[in-house]
């Protein structure tokens, strides 16, 4: 019995330790975005926090939304969905941000505030016609393949314009902005120009969709620039959850 006790007692330890790591990572990243948004005299306000939480169990999605974060970011449909339903009595915003797959739209458009992984016309559609009418809109982030990488999801620039147009006009949709997952790269000019020609790219679309006020685009190694070029969402996962969890999760 003492062993057992003297297991509980050092489990616990480890999950307040856990806890307050958790903690401390979110006023590190938070304050990491206010730095960015005075050096690019920025409002901190325009500039939401979501914390990629994809492999993460609930349990650290509660830990930081016992710290304020409200934003939380999916990428695989089956572990956010457990996750949803489990943290289900929270205030929570739910953003998925990973690839979509035709048959899997109905529960994205159930129960999703967000989406910012649109790369088509035909997943728009769906998403549209699968959302409930007792919902608000599905807000929609159309993802750009900004670095034209093969491997990478997303529409090309020049195909841009028409997607918007077509997706402005479907029902049950808010389309908001756009997102991208530029080329990997730690050489800050490379950083600032991918996110400077989405800022382009946004700023033409305005011109016939004024509404079009996001950008979700910067992650851990590209915050700053991503913040410097106009982000109004940043992704941020491992700086605040710690290394990714390894999981055989999917779409």
């Amino acid at each position: 019995m003492l062993v057992l006790a003297e297991s509980q007692a050092q489990s616990n330890s480890l999950g307040l330790y856990y806890m307050s790591r958790i903690a401390e990572n979110l006023t590190q990243v938070r304050q990491q975005i206010d730095i960015s948004a005075v050096k690019s005299e920025r409002n901190k306000e325009n500039i939401t926090l979501l914390a990629v939480s994809k492999t993460r169990p609930a349990s650290d999605l509660k830990d930081a939304y016992d710290n304020g974060q409200r934003d939380f970011g999916e990428n695989y449909l089956q572990e956010s969905l457990d996750k949803i339903e489990v943290l289900k009595s929270l205030d929570i915003t739910w953003h998925f941000i990973g690839p979509i797959q035709s048959n899997k739209t109905k529960p994205i458009a159930e129960n999703f505030d967000w989406v910012h992984t649109v790369d088509r016309f035909k997943i728009a559609q769906r998403l549209s016609s699968q959302r409930p009418n007792d919902l608000t809109p599905l807000n929609i982030c159309i993802q750009v393949n900004i670095s034209e990488e093969a491997s990478k999801s997303g529409c090309l620039p020049l195909e841009l314009p028409k997607l918007a147009e077509e997706i402005s006009k479907l029902p049950n949709i808010n389309l908001r902005g756009l997102m991208a997952i530029p080329k990997a790269t730690k050489n800050e000019d490379e950083q600032h120009l991918a996110f400077r020609k989405m800022k382009a790219l946004q700023l033409e679309l305005q011109k016939r969709h004024p509404h079009l006020d996001t950008l979700s685009m910067g992650m851990s190694g590209d915050i700053d620039a991503a913040i410097s070029e106009g982000a109004t969402i940043v992704r941020i996962g491992t700086a605040i959850f710690g290394q990714r969890v390894k999981t055989v999760s999917s779409n």
